[in-house]
């Protein structure tokens, strides 16, 4: 198998700019795989549109939900919300041949191979918590103080649960016993929108925001389920850490007033493999 397997997450197509660098994301061979780590847009119509020309391109394309897929937005004609929001991304996908975390996780047998690609929902349950802070409601007050809060407090709807930690720690339970069922002899590339470890979140401006994360039930994932690489976006910080031995790779593009003032281009396509 030749190609590479490559990654990308937050390309926010609402704005001009990132659309305009959507239209020159080119494989660069006809093996070429794409993960689509989250926030593709807010409003479903973008999100179909772009994974459409994506899947056009590359021999595979697979993809875990961001928080703005998510979102309830009042300019989107597609008006569900919560977990049949969520299944109708899932059949939106699988009409398009994109692969999504409710579908058999790929083996990419590149270089760098095999390993299962395993995309993960999870969202997150505010255990990463605010300075200072032991409650969810202590850590949320601390945010709402310093007016660094999440627009997911508005627009994600967990319904029908009656939180979004009831759905995150779901989302960990169903997706915890498929991770267990892979070959052991297999590594991994675990792919999530929301980091699987908070170590990410330590160069936060605004550590408050941690608690919109991820969650501690997943902190050792990395190194139980042998990942080969932890694929991540949401917090447009795009780089590479390591933790216990194993590669994190934040993958996002992010919005253009936060790429055009980095002294190098944006990269769309990040290798993972090959």
């Amino acid at each position: 198998m030749a190609g590479t397997l490559y990654a990308v997450s937050d390309l926010h197509v609402a704005y001009e700019e990132n659309r305009k660098l959507l239209d020159r994301l080119q494989p660069t061979s006809p093996d070429d795989w794409l993960i689509v780590a989250g926030d593709v847009a807010e409003v479903f119509g973008q999100v179909e549109m772009t994974l459409r020309t994506l899947r056009s391109r590359f021999a595979e394309v697979i993809w875990a939900p961001g928080n703005h897929e998510l979102w309830t937005h009042a300019r989107d004609p597609v008006q569900v919300r919560g977990v049949e929001r969520y299944e109708r991304l899932v059949a939106m996908c699988r009409h398009l041949g994109v692969l999504t975390p409710e579908d058999d996780y790929p083996v990419w047998r590149g270089d760098g191979g095999p390993a299962v690609v395993a995309p993960l929902f999870l969202l997150y349950d505010y255990t990463w918590r605010a300075p200072g802070t032991v409650t969810k409601e202590e850590s949320l007050a601390y945010a709402y103080n310093t007016g660094v809060v999440c627009t997911d407090e508005g627009l994600l709807h967990p319904d029908p649960y009656p939180d979004r930690e009831s759905w995150c720690r779901d989302r960990v339970a169903i997706t915890e016993k498929r991770l267990a069922a892979i070959d052991p002899e297999l590594p991994t590339v675990l792919v999530s929108h929301w980091p699987l470890h908070r170590h990410p979140t330590e160069v936060l401006w605004y550590p408050e925001f941690a608690q919109w994360c991820g969650t501690e039930l997943t902190d050792d994932w990395h190194k139980r389920f042998r990942a080969a690489t932890a694929v991540y976006g949401h917090l447009h910080i795009p780089r590479t850490t390591w933790q216990d031995g194993v590669r994190f790779q934040e993958v996002s593009l992010g919005y253009p007033r936060e790429w055009s003032k980095r002294d190098r281009p944006p990269t769309l396509l990040h290798k993972v493999f090959g």
